[in-house]
């Protein structure tokens, strides 16, 4: 008798094997197109499409690890961010050592104000890869690196250990690039931002993401490079919300109110509930003195997330932007109260703190964000700085506090308090005011140095001084070199806008404060001061002067 073959040696017919051999190589190719063409829907704004697609992906191969990604990353950019938890829930059951999806699952719950499971996600991938356990694909190591930062990695060891691999491996890998660039620009180093998103262009040109990565790179530094890879990133992709984001708050810091608000309502187009288009909405009600529209537009901004430390965070950084340095510090106070390890707004902190003349807490605050982190530029600048500055000769009376180098000191010091004390005198009793604090006064004989007190960074030419209410800043006579400056007419400038911003408690439009302050120089010596020139004049007749 013959025996049957045992159902796993049993042979089957052999057009049916050419086919199942066929089939094995063609759905792999045409699946891989169909989640191609999917990122691309993606990534050129088709949000909507590119959900759907991973929707009918799922239902076909329900633990994809890709299409669970694709449809976490839809569902946090349309703000429906319920969904995502629970999407991101089941992705994590099914995938859980994916570590790439894993740290996605992060942001959702993070949207979703979750702190705990968003903590937990955070330790899997540190479990995973202690364990030698998930995937070792390049998405998942820059995942990892990502992680890292947040466990307190060196982000030196991150970038050259795991980051420069990978790009060496596969130079088109965008992701690495932008990796590359986010990190940077956490650390404010934009210089190096901005070389990581450009290497990144010549490889995959006209990408929305490393476009906008390299709009933030510039955006402290040179305004057109930013405006022309903003607009680049736009045309790439128009409903890119955080370009439109950058462009929103370009346009508050414009004073384009108006135009500001057009471009907040085509974000909600997309997400109507992105945390950072309500902070700026309540950023913009604030400017408007609509107090119960703040408050309703803040309260919008953390309803899926109610101790989100980054909407107050922004509110407060946009508001210090417009001077109204005790509102962003109360903001900032808020988002430390959420989250006392943000470091953002410890930051922010620091530096509003310094401005208002609160010296003692805001150097401490210093100190606290640079020995965490030793590697964020602005954080060390400050107190590189202030190790120079504590070698400043002080000239104090009972009205001003003067920081000058101490061989400028020996010079000139004197006459910056007889100065200072006439334009006291004569202002203050001209506008009515009657000073409470005293007013300290920083002459810096490096423009470096200068412009890191005043800006955080130390490139920023073109300034003379600077007031902040009770805290003037100013550049020395040492430190405008190539053109002759008149130092006695820059203080007595600046303590005109000491008056005039105390008396409105820094509200009042800054083209009206400098009107004031020009036109007190040319009463109070007709040397200084600007005067209308022949190139002025055609430019006035023109209209092209704005």
């Amino acid at each position: 008798m013959i025996r049957p073959a045992s159902p796993s040696r049993r042979r089957c017919p052999v057009w049916l094997g050419l086919l199942a051999l066929a089939w094995a190589s063609l759905w792999p190719a045409a699946f891989g197109a169909s989640l191609a063409e999917a990122e691309t829907q993606f990534q050129t704004g088709k949000y909507e499409s590119a959900l759907e697609a991973a929707a009918e992906g799922l239902e076909k191969l329900p633990n994809d690890e890709d299409w669970h990604h694709l449809r976490l990353r839809c569902l946090l950019t349309l703000g429906r961010y319920p969904e995502a938890r629970a999407a991101a829930t089941n992705a994590v059951a099914r995938n859980g050592r994916s570590i790439r999806l894993v740290w996605t699952a992060r942001d959702a719950f993070l949207g979703n104000g979750d702190t705990n499971n968003a903590a937990e996600m955070l330790d899997r991938v540190k479990f995973l890869v202690a364990n030698r356990m998930g995937s070792r694909d390049a998405q998942s190591r820059i995942a990892f690196g990502r992680a890292a930062l947040l466990l307190g990695a060196d982000p030196k060891e991150v970038l050259e250990k795991i980051y420069a691999p990978l790009q060496q491996a596969d130079p088109k890998l965008r992701d690495v690039y932008l990796a590359r660039g986010d990190l940077a620009l956490q650390k404010h180093d934009a210089a190096l931002a901005a070389k990581a998103f450009e290497e990144g262009l010549k490889q995959v040109p006209d990408d929305a993401d490393l476009l906008f990565g390299l709009a933030r790179a510039h955006a402290e530094g040179d305004r057109k490079q930013m405006g022309e890879a903003i607009e680049a990133a736009l045309k790439a992709n128009e409903r890119h919300v955080p370009a439109l984001l950058l462009v929103a708050e370009n346009q508050i810091d414009a004073e384009n109110y108006d135009q500001a608000g057009k471009i907040l309502a085509d974000i909600a187009k997309v997400n109507p509930w992105h945390p950072d288009l309500w902070a700026l909405r309540a950023v913009l009600a604030h400017l408007r003195h609509d107090a119960a529209a703040e408050t309703e537009a803040r309260s919008t901004a953390l309803k899926f997330a109610p101790t989100n430390p980054r909407v107050d965070h922004l509110i407060g950084r946009k508001l210090s932007e417009k001077y109204r340095f005790a509102e962003g510090a109360a903001h900032q106070r808020q988002a430390l109260a959420f989250d006392p390890a943000y470091l953002p707004a410890k930051a922010q902190l620091a530096s509003d703190l310094l401005r208002l003349g609160q010296e003692d807490e805001g150097w401490q605050l210093a100190d606290e964000v640079n020995a965490t982190d030793g590697y964020d530029v602005a954080a060390f600048n400050l107190v590189t700085l202030r190790d120079t500055m504590r070698k400043y000769a002080a000239l104090t009376n009972e009205h001003f506090l003067v920081r000058m180098d101490s061989k400028e000191a020996v010079i000139y010091g004197p006459r910056v308090l007889e100065l200072l004390e006439a334009a006291r005198t004569k202002l203050c009793e001209k506008y009515g005011l009657q000073p409470v604090e005293r007013t300290t006064v920083e002459i810096f004989a490096s423009q470096k140095d200068f412009g890191v007190r005043t800006f955080g960074m130390p490139d920023n030419p073109g300034y003379l001084g600077v007031c902040f209410g009770s805290v003037v800043t100013a550049n020395s006579p040492a430190a405008n070199k190539a053109n002759a400056v008149n130092w006695e007419a820059v203080l007595w400038h600046e303590y005109c806008h000491v008056v005039t911003l105390t008396l409105t408690k820094n509200k009042m439009p800054r083209w009206l404060s400098e009107g004031i302050s020009t036109y007190e120089e040319r009463q109070a010596n007709p040397a200084w001061g600007e005067r209308l020139s022949p190139r002025y004049r055609e430019m006035i007749l023109e209209k092209d002067l704005v």
